[in-house]
């Protein structure tokens, strides 16, 4: 595991902690020889992460639409960056880059990426580890959220297992190099024959 991809919003929160807690896994990236993934944006939770990764020398791999280099949120100074057409894209590209995927806090953007990527280990289409990185309980009523769907059955209970969640980051970089998503092809072979 080399390329990690981390999702992020672009706020950097109302409360400290999520910026403390984002340069203590930039840390813990430069340390465990991690590159980081990320969207490229040298504001808000994105560029204290990139941030706390150069400061330590170490690697940060950005992927961008051309439409927000146009209004300057693009960071300057990161190791590389890869500019795309579409937000589409950018998810595509940021996908086949990346071994391991982390979610921290964020907005509509941050979700819009944790789904897509739960989505293509659901379908068999992707197998890589996805942890959602639930500083402070911020995820704890998205996590409820999610077990009303099961209840509701729209989602199984073993999709819930395509992900993990964790609230300390050593441990999160300790399950990320462990966790094996839940073997979903079975699901899909007999998806039209069973019920939930």
């Amino acid at each position: 595991m080399k390329n990690i991809a981390v999702f992020c919003g672009s706020a950097a929160g109302g409360r400290s902690i999520y910026g403390e807690k984002a340069r203590q896994l930039g840390k813990l990236f430069v340390k465990n020889d991690f590159s980081l993934i990320y969207g490229s944006g040298n504001i808000g939770l994105m560029g204290i992460l990139a941030d706390s990764i150069l400061e330590e020398d170490g690697e940060v791999i950005g992927v961008i639409p051309q439409r927000l280099v146009d209004v300057e949120v693009a960071h300057r100074h990161i190791t590389r960056t890869h500019i795309v057409a579409s937000m589409s894209e950018r998810k595509t590209f940021i996908e086949k880059l990346s071994d391991a995927f982390i979610i921290m806090p964020g907005g509509f953007g941050t979700l819009d990426e944790f789904f897509e990527m739960v989505t293509l280990n659901q379908l068999g289409m992707m197998k890589k580890p996805i942890g959602i990185f639930n500083i402070d309980g911020y995820f704890n009523k998205l996590l409820e959220l999610f077990d009303h769907f099961v209840e509701e059955r729209f989602i199984r209970t073993e999709h819930k297992e395509l992900f993990f969640v964790c609230d300390d980051e050593n441990q999160l970089i300790e399950q990320l190099r462990t966790f094996e998503p839940k073997e979903t092809h079975k699901w899909l072979e007999n998806f039209k024959h069973t019920k939930f």
